[in-house]
């Protein structure tokens, strides 16, 4: 099975995922992506065989710009974002992240979702130039469909993992789901 075609096929046929792809390429953020639960949730949804999608608690669009790594322009895309729409809108600049996470700088968005704590959550979507959905995925897509949790190799921290599992409830949400550590 090509997983990649199957996640871009689930997408284009969710109307709120479509929705949020198109209002996020509008901002014309450099190397922007809508990542983490908004793709591996609907994957899980799908495995799962749920009638109907979980709902996202928020929309994580991500972006890799150097030239400003405020937390005020994140803000103030969020607060655009918001006026357009009524999602839950998470932006965050991935330029300067490693500074929270005490990385060496990243050098673009994928490679700030290569430290992630689970792999699983590494995979992003974003509309290209003729507005066709991709896929960001720098740990694989795979893993996704393997109904797996798994702890990145790069942040070998298991109470972070533990933590952010149980906080989400995954495991729980998703119970075909199994942690690998």
């Amino acid at each position: 099975m090509n997983y990649e075609a199957q996640v871009k096929n689930w997408i284009s046929k969710d109307r709120q995922r479509m929705e949020a792809l198109n209002i996020a390429a509008a901002q014309e953020l450099p190397g922007w992506c809508l990542a983490a639960g908004f793709v591996r949730n609907m994957v899980w949804d799908r495995l799962h065989g749920f009638a109907s999608a979980t709902t996202l608690n928020d929309i994580d669009l991500i972006f890799f710009d150097p030239n400003d790594t405020s937390t005020s322009r994140d803000r103030e895309v969020e607060h655009k974002l918001r006026g357009i729409s009524g999602l839950p809108w998470s932006v965050k600049n991935q330029a300067r992240m490693h500074q929270r996470n005490l990385d060496s700088p990243y050098t673009s968005t994928e490679d700030a979702m290569s430290f992630w704590v689970e792999v699983e959550t590494a995979v992003g979507a974003a509309l290209n130039e003729y507005e066709e959905v991709v896929i960001l995925a720098p740990l694989g897509i795979e893993a996704l469909f393997d109904c797996t949790i798994t702890l990145n190799p790069k942040r070998p921290k298991l109470g972070a993992f533990e933590e952010r599992m149980n906080n989400k409830r995954w495991l729980e949400i998703w119970p075909k789901l199994v942690a690998i550590t």
